[in-house]
């Protein structure tokens, strides 16, 4: 299980959509006033502007299939599925973060973090662990046919 490189990809993976929970996304600058985008939502403070209850349970489910999906290493046909899958939800979740940050408010100046762009690395994980675990099963459907 550990030692397979697709294991570390989607561990990284997850490592990664993790610690978008704790981590600042964007500053937005509107009208004079500094709010922050997290996983809890847009705020300045204490106080929130919109809640951020659909990022972080796309992150919260993203974050939980990687996991499920590392201990699935015998069936490598449903982690495929399932890496496909979550690469559609990390997509999903860009979105979601990029409409918070652009619907909110009108003439807004976005400075993006370093944290908005873990989702793309993530894809780019995911779709190496697919590609590695495609090339084991090749592999042990080539040693079927041998015997």
């Amino acid at each position: 299980m550990i030692q397979r490189i697709q294991t570390i990809y989607i561990f990284l993976a997850a490592v990664l959509i993790g610690l978008l929970l704790k981590l600042n996304f964007a500053e937005l600058a509107v009208d004079g006033n500094w709010y922050v985008f997290n996983a809890m939502g847009i705020g300045s403070g204490e106080e929130m502007i919109f809640n951020g209850l659909p990022v972080m349970g796309f992150i919260g489910l993203i974050t939980f299939l990687h996991l499920i999906t590392i201990f699935l290493y015998k069936k490598r046909i449903g982690q495929i599925r399932l890496l496909s899958f979550t690469i559609i939800l990390l997509l999903g979740l860009l979105g979601i973060m990029l409409y918070f940050l652009y619907a909110g408010f009108d003439g807004a100046e976005v400075a993006f973090k370093v944290p908005m762009v873990f989702p793309l690395i993530a894809i780019i994980l995911d779709y190496l662990a697919i590609r590695s675990i495609g090339k084991d099963e090749a592999l042990l459907r080539s040693l079927n046919r041998i015997r």
